[in-house]
This record gives structure tokens, sequence and C-alpha cells, in this order.
């Protein structure tokens, strides 16, 4: 997906028709804070991701893929890192599951 993850939840809202208060109420947020979530001013708190799959009916799975995809993105770019950081970080992951077998 080529939006950041304020970006998803926004659109997850428009295209099912909430307001964002109405979403924000869900959520257990005031409108203010998911205004500046959805314009990239302020982090989505991963506490709330079983809330907000349930709330879109998302599998928690693919919506944690998302939520953690954002992160690592916003990190290299924020850290100027080059694409071989991602490189080793995916070794990094693969290394770690298989001592977790």
């Amino acid at each position: 997906m080529k939006e950041t993850f304020g970006e998803y939840i926004k659109r997850l809202r428009a295209e099912n028709g909430f307001t964002l208060t109405q979403l924000a109420a869900k959520l257990d947020l005031d409108s203010a804070n998911l205004s500046k979530i959805e314009n990239n001013k302020r982090e989505f708190d991963e506490k709330r991701l079983n809330l907000l799959s349930k709330v879109f009916d998302l599998d928690l799975s693919k919506l944690r893929t998302e939520f953690y995809s954002d992160f690592i993105a916003k990190k290299l770019y924020e850290n100027d890192c080059d694409e071989e950081t991602l490189v080793l970080a995916e070794e990094k992951v693969a290394y770690l599951k298989s001592k977790h077998k």
C-alpha cells in the first residue's frame, strides 16, 4: 500500500461513511487526536489495533502488517537509511524465527 497508516485510516473512514467524530468515539479517541493521526501528525496507538479491526471488520493480522510496515518505513526514512538496512532486517527476522522454532 502506498499510503501512510493515518491515510489508510482516513480512507477507511471515508469509505465506510463515518465522520471524524463518529470514528473517534468508536476508537475511544477525541476527534482532534484522530485528525492528527489521519494527517500524520500523531502516531496511532498499537493498543487500538484490535478495536480498529473490529470497527472496520478487518483481519487483525493484515492490519498489524499495515501498521508495522508503516512504522518501519517511517523509521528508515527519518534516519536516512538505505535499502540495505531493510534487506538486513529481513535476514534478522528470518534468523530470529529460526531460533524460536
